[in-house]
């Protein structure tokens, strides 16, 4: 794993602060010690070869001739250097550091903190954007910003642009939403419409019209409501002990009929026993709509291969028809509401375009997956990837 280029929020505060106050205070010391060398060094430069040796002699033990060397002292580095004033040339030095080091350290201050407030400006300019409705809008990462504010960036980027991508969808939803339902609203009424005008004789096959049009719709609402509840969490699961093979069967067993109208054949394998703590209703939701889309979608005298089995952790169920498939580009949309392949899926093969996106939501609230995939030898191959630790 790379290890972080950013130091944590803490240690960024703490270690400038403490290298602001350090400083300052090895510089204050620096030019006192510089100052005192300086003045030193000229004095003992200028100061005759004897007298030096005196001083220098006297320096080590004071005590020898005290007022030797205050004479000394006065003399050549002057009275006031040794008065113990406030006004004296030490005090005043350090009142001059003081002077030049506040703006010093105002301006280090400044400095160090212009990453965390130029991080927080980005973010700040990027919420407001997404305020306004640009919901992609993104916070540019300061490269010298504390590490918990680039991560916090980084999270507010990605989560802008989740905000972008579920902003289309929505809208592109709403758009084929309206579409969907305007369609047999639009036909029922005008049939009805037609009724009423006298156009149409109001018999049962003109009824027989309008109440499948009126079932379509509702069978529609309910879709959509049940993937608003799934998108909300709040998609209920009647969990049970249910054995996925008998399942499959059942739905196998339950369009044999059309199966056979269609001319394809199905086959169920399961190598498990495969008992599985699900709703078995919803799961045999998810298998109809499989196998629905098979019939509705695959060639005619087909076959749909479905099998089970346990691998580690997981039960898989592979539905693989050889049909005419999809397009490779297709294969990322196809869990996506209303959404059909422009050359094999169509409204009046019987499809809404919201079986699939059910079936991705009841096995997502099962804790699986879903997949699809384009088999070497032709057709579509979904797959089902369920928990066995769920039967716990």
């Amino acid at each position: 794993m790379k290890k972080s280029v950013h130091q944590s929020l803490w240690r960024w505060i703490c270690g400038r602060i403490l290298a602001l106050a350090i400083g300052s205070v090895i510089i204050i010391a620096l030019c006192m010690w510089l100052r005192y060398a300086v003045q030193n060094f000229w004095v003992l430069h200028h100061m005759p070869a004897p007298v030096r040796d005196e001083f220098l002699a006297l320096k080590e033990n004071p005590q020898l001739n005290p007022s030797r060397f205050h004479d000394i002292v006065d003399t050549w580095w002057g009275l006031s250097y040794s008065t113990p004033s406030i006004a004296s040339a030490d005090w005043i030095m350090v009142a001059v550091l003081v002077l030049v080091m506040i703006p010093f350290i105002v301006i280090m201050g400044l400095r160090y903190a212009r990453p965390l407030a130029l991080q927080f400006s980005r973010l700040r300019d990027a919420a407001d954007e997404v305020t306004l409705g640009q919901f992609g809008s993104q916070a540019e990462l300061v490269k010298e910003a504390p590490e918990e504010m680039v991560r916090f960036a980084s999270d507010f980027n990605s989560m802008t642009r989740q905000l972008a991508r579920y902003d289309r969808e929505l809208r592109a939803s709403h758009v084929a939403m309206a579409h969907e339902l305007r369609s047999p609203l639009t036909a029922a009424i005008g049939r009805l419409q037609g009724m009423l005008d006298g156009v149409f004789e109001p018999s049962e096959a003109q009824l027989g019209m309008v109440m499948k049009q009126l079932q379509y719709l509702s069978r529609l609402t309910d879709e959509l409501h049940l993937l608003s509840l799934a998108d909300a969490g709040q998609l209920t699961l009647t969990l049970q002990p249910v054995s996925l093979a008998e399942l499959l069967n059942e739905r196998a067993a339950w369009l044999k009929p059309l199966a056979d109208s269609a001319g394809l054949t199905i086959t169920v394998t399961a190598s498990t026993p495969s008992m599985f703590i699900g709703d078995a209703f919803r799961l045999g939701q998810v298998f109809t709509v499989l196998m629905e889309n098979a019939l509705r979608y695959g060639r005619r005298d087909g076959h749909l291969s479905i099998v089970l089995q346990q691998q580690h952790n997981l039960y898989r169920i592979d539905f693989a028809d050889d049909g005419p498939g999809v397009t490779a580009d297709f294969l990322p949309l196809m869990f996506e509401r209303f959404t059909r392949a422009e050359t094999s899926r169509a409204r009046h093969s019987g499809g809404s375009g919201l079986g699939l996106s059910i079936a991705r939501a009841i096995c997502h609230a099962h804790g699986g997956s879903i997949s699809a995939s384009l088999p070497e030898k032709g057709g579509l191959k979904v797959s089902i990837s369920l928990p066995t630790d769920a039967t716990e």
